[in-house]
């Protein structure tokens, strides 16, 4: 299974949620796994109703499998002096720099440097070993940029190591795309069963496949129960409308008959939606890749639902 697992997709289909779950899913008993978070919103903390994550690997959950997940909500700045350290011995003179604006300066004139930074941090995550040789992390988890910047994002490496042909930050890109273009990792994009998220996650696909970056799996987020379908609702329609009333006024409900109308209203408006989210699924289908699907659940997510959307990961097999 990859070690690196990047989480995308539109906004608004839960991709942090579903990051936040996976990590609890792969943490199964004596793993450790690393949730990352590379946008600065402290999604993380608010899932698991705990303070902001400051830049350093903290535990924040033990998961019902037994398992610990860490957090790091890595900042470009503060990457950079570690980069700085770590290939020119900086030191005090890159706090100095700091303090200068210099820092600043350059993930300001050139965007692609944050993008550089921040992945690195996570492929270094990926990569460490302790004193016994053992990887630190069983596996990282990546809550991504959304799924139209994630290609640029992931694959930012690969044109800053065309452009710096030699040294050390040509070599530290080579060897960060070398973790992102390798079965150590998988590219998951998170959808709704709706028309833009699924448009959306077939171009970013394609967008990826293009790029040589490993595409995980689609995970279907917020399925909601399909109750009924067209066929049902049309033979009520046609000539069960005072078997339903009927069935109503059997319950102890007052004034049954006032009610069906609105109810097959309802119930119509329902069958819509499902057909309309089978034509969704069957094109998602067609990507050719694995899935999983999650529940919407109705009273949100909260950190007892997290548990709940781990669980379901790892019946459909995400932990192993």
């Amino acid at each position: 299974m990859s070690r690196l697992q990047v989480v995308s997709g539109k906004g608004g289909t839960g991709k942090t949620t579903v990051a936040a779950a996976l990590a609890l899913a792969l943490a199964t008993e004596g793993k450790r796994t690393l949730l990352v978070e590379v946008e600065g919103r402290q999604g993380i903390a608010q899932l698991f109703e705990t303070e902001a994550l400051p830049y350093e690997e903290r535990k924040i959950a033990v998961s019902a499998a037994g398992g610990e997940v860490f957090a790091l909500a890595i900042d470009a700045e503060r990457a950079l002096l570690d980069y700085l350290q770590m290939f020119y011995k900086l030191g005090s003179a890159g706090r100095a720099l700091k303090k200068i604006g210099a820092i600043d300066f350059a993930t300001t004139i050139a965007p692609g440097v944050r993008d550089v930074l921040l992945t690195g941090k996570a492929c270094e995550a990926v990569r460490r070993r302790d004193k016994q040789g053992r990887y630190v992390y069983d596996h990282v988890v990546m809550d991504a940029p959304p799924t139209g910047r994630v290609t640029r994002f992931l694959n930012v490496n690969d044109e800053v190591a065309g452009l710096a042909r030699i040294g050390p930050i040509h070599h530290q890109a080579q060897s960060v795309m070398r973790v992102l273009k390798s079965a150590d990792t998988a590219v998951h994009l998170v959808t709704l069963l709706e028309e833009m998220p699924v448009q959306e996650t077939a171009d970013g696909v394609a967008e990826l496949r293009a790029a040589g970056l490993p595409v995980g799996k689609v995970i279907v987020n917020m399925v909601r129960p399909h109750v009924l379908d067209e066929d049902a609702v049309r033979e009520v329609s046609e000539g069960g409308r005072a078997a339903v009333a009927e069935a109503l006024g059997s319950a102890g409900v007052p004034e049954p008959a006032e009610l069906v109308g609105p109810l097959l209203e309802q119930a119509a408006e329902h069958a819509e939606r499902v057909g309309l989210e089978r034509s969704q699924r069957r094109l998602l289908t067609g990507l050719g890749l694995d899935s999983h699907e999650l529940p919407l659940l109705g009273d949100g997510v909260e950190l007892a639902g997290l548990y709940q959307l781990a669980s379901e990961l790892r019946k459909q097999g995400a932990g192993e």
